[in-house]
Order: C-alpha cells, then structure tokens, then sequence
C-alpha cells in the first residue's frame, strides 16, 4: 500500500476507535513502526491527529479538536434534539447564520419547514444540505477550505462578514469551562467571534460532553449568547456557576 493510501487508513481505522497503539497499525497495515511513526508525523504535522504516548488519538485535547467527521458521530442524538429545539428561534424570512460546527449544523435539516429564509454558513455540509434548495437564499462564505473542519476560513470569509448582518446565529463550541466558551484553533475563534458580532441574537449549541472542558484560546463568556442549548443537565457545580455568572441555560433531556 502506498503511503497515501496508507495515511487514509489510519484516519479511517482512527475515526472508528479514537485512539490506536503504534503496534497495533503496524501489524493492520503490515509495515514497520518505523513506517507508523513517519506516517503519523506527516498526520500530526498536518493537523489530522494528535501523537500520544506510544500511538495516536484523534480524540480532543486542550490543543487539539478532532477532525469534523469524528465529531459527527459523537452525541449523535443530543445534537439532534439540540439542533430541533433551537430552530424553533428563527421565523420565516429571517437571516441566519450557522457556523463550521457539527451541532449547529444540525440545524440546517430543518430549513425547509421555515422558508423563506437567508442562510449564512461557512460550513460546507450545510452549504451542500441548502444548495438549490427552493426557497432558501444560501450565501455560503468563501474563504480557504480546511478539510479538518470542513468549512472556509480566512481573510475572504471574515471580510464576506464583517459585511452581512443577520437575525439569528447558531454557534457551537470544543470547551465549555466554568462560564466561558474556548476553542483550540484561533481562526475558528475569529470566525466565530464575526459571526456573534453580525447577528442580533446568539445562540450557543453545545453537547454535554464539552462542559468541564478547556482549550487554548478563549472564545467569549456564554452570557454573550441569549441562551445556550444543551442535551442533558451539567452537574451542580458548573451549573452554579454558570448561573452565577448570569448565563442563560436550556437543557434539552430525552
């Protein structure tokens, strides 16, 4: 197999189990750990995988998000629920926005049932879900593609919104600590950031598994969103704190 193709099969057998021992891909892919090791040097060094103590992981660190394929089948239903409560914010014939995440992506799938509507999206499955789409005017923000994200970033897209302004925005975060959103990368930060300022109301969706959580990069603090939707109720401490510092919680439960 060549070194390419055996890259892709490291990143496919990673997005099934998160995390693989050096060992282990040597023996699946019938190479040297010599090999293994190169391979994921040229994986981490292009932002696909994290190398851990004797192998790899795909899985979030501080530093780190996983790749948007990975992330998708994480929550699955949480998101879900999440993504069907908060469209029930957004009336026809307003503007929305939807950033890169998986969670606020989920919204999308349910445009239809609100026509007209102007969507807003760096994110190139929701702008592959909305593309002829009758009746939803699909402004899909350029920029560089980023294949870890699956969405565009960049001086294109932060100048295309610093020139829009919308009725509502759907955001979603890696890290939830205390009451402030993180995220690892800092040009995701700064789209994300253009997008809270170009909409009148905020939404934040978040699964549970990003509270308690943190990333290098402070995003903003939650009680700039007019609520945050969650699918499952934190434990008591972080709640406390969250509405200590005055942020608007919607739990979601099955």
């Amino acid at each position: 197999m060549k070194s390419d193709g055996r890259r892709q099969g490291i990143m496919d057998f990673l997005m099934d189990i998160g995390t693989a021992s050096v060992d282990d891909l040597a023996s699946r892919f019938g190479v040297s750990k010599m090999t293994v090791h190169r391979d994921l040097d040229e994986l981490e060094e292009s932002g696909f995988l994290r190398k851990v103590r004797g192998g790899a992981s795909i899985q979030p660190s501080s530093l780190f998000e996983s790749d948007f394929r990975y992330r998708q089948r994480l929550a699955g239903d949480e998101k879900k629920r999440i993504a069907a409560a908060a469209v029930t914010m957004i009336e026809p014939g307003q503007t929305v926005i939807i950033d890169d995440g998986s969670t606020a992506g989920g919204v999308a799938r349910h445009l239809a049932d609100l026509r007209p509507l102007t969507v807003i999206s760096n994110n190139l499955a929701v702008i592959q879900d909305l593309a002829g789409v009758a009746g939803i005017n699909l402004i899909a923000l350029g920029g560089q593609y980023n294949k870890k994200f699956h969405g565009f970033f960049g001086l294109l897209a932060e100048d295309t919104l610093k020139s829009l302004r919308a009725d509502v925005a759907f955001l979603s975060s890696s890290a939830i600590h205390g009451a402030s959103a993180f995220h690892q990368d800092q040009e995701v930060v700064q789209i994300k950031r253009l997008m809270m300022a170009a909409a009148a109301r905020k939404y934040l969706l978040v699964d549970h598994g990003k509270f308690g959580r943190t990333a290098l990069h402070f995003l903003t603090d939650l009680k700039a969103f007019d609520t945050v939707f969650t699918g499952r109720e934190p434990q008591p401490q972080m709640r406390a704190a969250l509405d200590g510092a005055g942020v608007s919680l919607t739990v979601i439960a099955e």
